[in-house]
This record gives structure tokens, C-alpha cells and sequence, in this order.
């Protein structure tokens, strides 16, 4: 496959860097991506083609490299290769390692992440998307075909960031991808923004979890010919949740939609009725659509709620079954799934097992999912009892039931007990 650029060309950027081309990576409808290197490391190249090479497109990259990514899990530009107006030119941003996956690849089951890698993910892109949109930035064409995964461990990579623009200024002519798009942008009242940033989020969001459409259920299945009139009404005009509780006439079609039916029953009722908020008062009204941070707290209990069947299928700790006394039953084999003691602190539910995690969102409400502040250990000379190690620098209090308070050092554990209560120094936590 032959590119507009020759194998082996070295270009000059702005910065003065030359980048040697290594071969062309493929091709999309503003231009070709190639493998290039510059001192013995490998970056990636987007270069234009020459009608998309405008000045509005220069203006972005310019304003772009010099503010700065705003999150590592963006392939942002960082480089601009530029001779003059009405030539072709491109940016450098980081290569894509190749263990990433896309969502295409998970839909295909060419990747098969487990739950606890899949909510990581969720976690990381809803993150990267708050950070960029707390610059004042509106992505403009959130889809998953902009997504890339590390199926072992969550982490995320957001390429194709050459659209980003300041929130409500419209400087380019890209308004997004179909069945992405916002309502109002589909029917033609509404420009890019935040606000349709979060539609299009919950969108890639329900694919990511369900491996389906949230809009696309028994009135997509009944339509015969997808034409752009049965598209604008389907994704514009007259858009219904596939679960709105209170509108059926969308519901999934068993033998066609099967994936949603299916995933719908796997999740805790909080992580639904955030879908169920995006795609009933958030499909006309912008103001109610779920923020990063509400997505965020949510999967941050999805990532420390996950226990194992015996079967080995990985099961969610759901708070609404534990308060009507329902039983969680695995997905796979059919068994009742009983959860261990658990520990709450504040909007954050800790399962205990083995190795489980306290990170230091949970204790500081600062959505770092990353910095581990406690572990759960099991004490060496009786397995049977069980403790929580303070990984962090600040001393902890265990208080007993009998308001006896005694002090936690770093690197010391606190025994786990019932209506035993630890102060963290920001907030407190109590077994369950």
C-alpha cells in the first residue's frame, strides 16, 4: 500500500526534530498514519491530505501542542511538520503500542478482558475525558473507533485528538461519528460541546458493558431499510432506551440483540440506572446527562467489588440485592456467589479479599484509582484472621466498638472486625 509520503523521507518539524519515515500504518478521511523515528524512537504520523491541510486545522495543532496533553492516555499531538499554507503537513504524537486492543476487537472477541480490566477501563477513559474537558476542550467525536485498551490491565489510549477544540467554539468541521452523536446535533440544533461530549461518553460507555446500542432494540430491528430518515428518527428525533422503564415499545429482540440482553442482568442496579439517567432525561435535555465524576464513583465500586464464583466467573457486589436480601447468583453457572465483609468509606464499598485494594480515591474523594493507601493481608500465623496494611504515609486510628482508638503506623495492619471503625485522617471507614 503506497502513501502520499516515500518510504525513508525524512521530514523536519517546528522543533527541529527529523523523522524518518518507516512505513505507512493506514488511512482514514483526513489522512494517512505512518511509523516514523527520530533518534532511535519510534513515533506515529498523521499527515494530511492536502484539502484537509487548512489553516483552522494548523490553528488547532498549534493551540493543542502548546497547551499540552491533559492526561497520559492521550496520543496527543506533540510535534507539528509544516512547511506552508496550501501543502500538506502532519503532527507527531506517541505510537500506539500493539497490545492495545479496540472495542471492535472486544465486540469480535479478538480481546476478551475480564470485568475487573473492563471497569478499569471505563474508569481511565471517563477520567481522561473529565481532564480534558476541566482545560476547557470539547472532543467533539467520541467513538469507539478513537478507543484503544490494554485487555490485561485496563489502562486506555485516546488517539485522533487533532479535533479537540475549546467548548462551544466551533473551528472545525468535524461534528462527530453516526450513532455517537448527540440528539440535537443529529437533528441539527446543537454544535459539539461538553455537554454532547457526555452523550456520545455514555454511548461508547453502554458498548464498552452491554457490547450493544443503547437506542437500538425492536425499532431499529423493524426498520427495512436504514436510510438517513430512519437514522435521524431512530438517533434524532424520536430516540427510546432500549431499558427505559417507562417506554417498552424498544426493548431488545431476542436472536438479534442478544448481547444487551444478556449483559443488561450482569451489572449492579447503580451502574444501570446511570445508563437508564443518559438515555431517558439525558437524551433531550443536556443539563442531565451523567458527569465523569458520577461515572467515575461508580466505577471505582465496580473495580473493588468484584468477587469470584467458584466456577471462576467474576461476579458484582450489588448494594441493592444486599438491601432487599436477594442473593447474588452467578452469571455462569447458576451457584449463589456470598460476598465476604466489606468496608465503607463514605461513597467508596471495599470487598475483602485476599490482596484487595484501598486506593487513595477512596479515602480522599480524589479519583486516584492508581496510588494504593492499604492492602488486605491475611496474618501468617493464623490465616483465619485478617487485616488491612497501611500503605500510605500517615498514621491511621482503629477504633474498637468500645471506643478504644489505637494507632495504625505506615506498614502496620489494622485487624478487621465488625463495627470496628478506622479513621483515615480524612474520612472513616467501617467494617460491615
Amino acid at each position: 500500500m503506497e502513501g502520499q509520503l516515500k518510504i525513508g523521507t525524512v521530514l523536519t518539524s517546528e522543533s527541529s526534530n527529523n523523522y524518518k519515515v518507516i512505513s505507512l500504518l493506514g488511512a482514514g478521511g483526513q489522512g494517512e498514519v505512518y511509523d516514523v523515528e527520530c533518534n532511535g524512537k519510534h513515533y506515529a504520523l498523521k499527515w494530511y491530505f492536502k484539502h484537509m491541510a487548512t489553516q483552522e486545522q494548523k490553528d488547532i495543532l498549534d493551540n493543542l501542542i502548546s497547551k499540552g496533553s491533559p492526561d497520559s492516555s492521550f496520543l496527543w499531538p506533540q510535534d507539528l511538520i509544516f512547511t506552508s499554507i496550501g501543502e500538506s503537513f502532519g503532527y507527531i504524537m506517541p505510537l500506539r503500542p500493539k497490545n492495545y486492543k479496540s472495542i471492535v476487537d472486544m465486540m469480535k472477541r479478538r480481546a476478551e478482558p475480564s470485568f475487573y480490566a473492563l471497569s478499569r477501563a471505563a474508569f481511565n477513559l471517563t477520567y481522561g475525558y473529565e481532564k480534558l474537558h476541566s482545560m476547557g476542550y470539547s472532543y467533539r467525536d467520541i467513538s469507539f473507533g478513537n478507543l484503544f485498551f490494554d485487555p490485561d490491565t485496563g489502562d486506555v489510549l485516546i488517539c485522533d485528538n487533532d479535533n479537540v477544540s475549546a467548548n462551544g467554539v466551533n473551528n472545525s468541521s468535524v461534528y462527530g461519528t453516526p450513532r455517537f452523536m448527540a440528539p440535537e446535533i443529529v437533528i441539527g440544533k446543537a454544535k459539539p460541546s461538553r455537554n454532547t461530549d457526555l452523550f456520545s461518553l455514555a454511548v461508547l460507555l453502554f458498548y464498552m458493558f452491554m457490547m450493544g446500542h443503547p437506542l437500538e432494540g425492536k425499532l431499529e430491528a423493524d426498520i427495512k431499510c436504514m436510510d438517513i430518515h430512519a437514522m435521524n428518527k431512530l438517533y434524532g428525533t424520536n430516540p427510546v432506551f432500549v431499558y427505559d422503564p417507562d417506554n417498552k415499545t424498544n426493548r431488545p429482540v431476542a436472536g438479534y440483540q442478544d448481547n444487551v440482553r444478556i449483559y443488561w442482568d450482569l451489572y449492579p442496579q447503580n451502574i444501570k440506572d446511570l445508563f437508564i439517567q443518559s438515555f431517558t432525561v439525558g437524551l433531550t435535555n443536556p443539563a442531565r446527562r451523567v458527569t465523569e465524576k458520577k461515572w467515575m464513583e461508580a466505577f471505582s465500586n465496580l473495580i473493588t467489588g468484584i468477587n469470584k464464583c467458584s466456577c471462576g466467573a467474576e461476579v458484582f457486589f450489588d448494594e441493592q440485592k444486599t438491601s432487599q436480601a436477594v442473593a447474588h447468583t452467578c452469571w455462569n453457572c447458576g451457584k449463589v456467589v456470598n460476598f465476604p465483609a466489606s468496608i465503607t468509606i463514605g461513597k467508596s464499598r471495599i470487598i475483602i479479599l485476599k490482596d484487595a485494594k484501598i486506593y487513595s480515591h477512596n479515602i480522599n474523594n480524589d479519583y486516584d484509582m492508581k496510588t494504593i493507601v492499604g492492602t488486605v493481608v491475611q496474618n501468617p500465623q493464623n490465616p483465619n484472621l485478617w487485616g488491612i496494611r497501611n500503605e500510605s504515609k500517615e498514621n491511621w486510628t482503629y477504633i474498637k466498638a468500645d471506643g478504644q482508638q489505637i494507632p495504625v503506623a505506615s506498614g502496620k495492619s489494622a485487624a478487621i472486625a465488625s463495627g470496628v471503625t478506622i479513621d483515615f485522617g480524612q474520612i472513616k471507614g467501617k467494617f460491615n
